[in-house]
Order: C-alpha cells, then structure tokens, then sequence
C-alpha cells in the first residue's frame, strides 16, 4: 500500500492547531500522532479501493491530488462530531470520495504514463448443455 499523505501534508493543509484539535483524544493538549497514522492509513486504505479498479497499485509515483484526497479524507475520519465545521469537512470528504468514484471509472486519469490500465475481465467457459427441452439424458 502507498503512503498518500503524511502528519506533515495535514498541518501543511489545515495546520498544526486544527490537527492538534482533532487528534488530541485524551484532551491532554498533545497531538495524538497514533490516532493521525490510524487516520492516514484508512484514507490510504480507502484510496486504494477505488485507484486499484483503474491502475496497478502500488503506484509508481503519488500524484499530488491522491495528497489532496488522502489529507481530506483523513482529516475527516479525525473529526470529532462536535465540532463545528464539520460540514465543510464531510463537504470535502464526499467530494473527494466523488473523484475518486470517477476515477475508478476511469473518467478521470491520474496522468500516471509509465503505468497502464488494469485491464481484467471476467471470462466465462462451460461444457455443451446436457440437459433441454430439446434433449433428453442418453
């Protein structure tokens, strides 16, 4: 699994108070750098579901937008419910979870060039029908 977005990519977007907010879970005033990992790793998790319908994971290089979506889908899942802008922060976890929906369908590409489509379809093979109307067991 690749590594999309990091503690420092979060504080970079939403700064270092926000993130302290969201991940201070004992309200000691500490930064919960276990809850923030956890929280990276399930936006990571979550990205690879739908980037692996279209490409070969791991990925050679993150493109930044998978940053953009890693950090908002963090941040969301960091959220505590109370907290008063968490509208806007589901605001950009549904958008980012749009994109990434689009992506999957391959409506949007992530300008990745030395890597191609994961192309597989389902095939089906059965023997001849033995049973039918038209046949009887012989």
């Amino acid at each position: 699994m690749a590594v999309y977005a990091t503690l420092q990519d979060l504080i970079d977007r939403f700064g270092n108070d926000a993130v302290l907010v969201a991940s201070d879970r004992d309200r000691d005033g500490q930064m919960d750098t276990d809850v923030v990992d956890k929280a990276l790793l399930d936006a990571d998790a979550e990205i690879d579901t739908y980037v692996g319908q279209q490409y070969k994971l791991p990925l050679p290089k993150v493109p930044r937008i998978l940053t953009k979506l890693a950090v908002d889908i963090a941040f969301h899942v960091l959220s505590p419910e109370a907290d008063t802008a968490t509208e806007h922060r589901r605001s950009r976890y549904d958008n980012a979870i749009a994109l990434l929906r689009r992506i999957a369908k391959g409506e949007v590409s992530l300008g990745i060039q030395e890597q191609s489509p994961v192309s597989i379809k389902p095939q089906i093979t059965s023997r001849t029908r033995r049973w039918g109307r038209d046949r009887r067991l012989t």
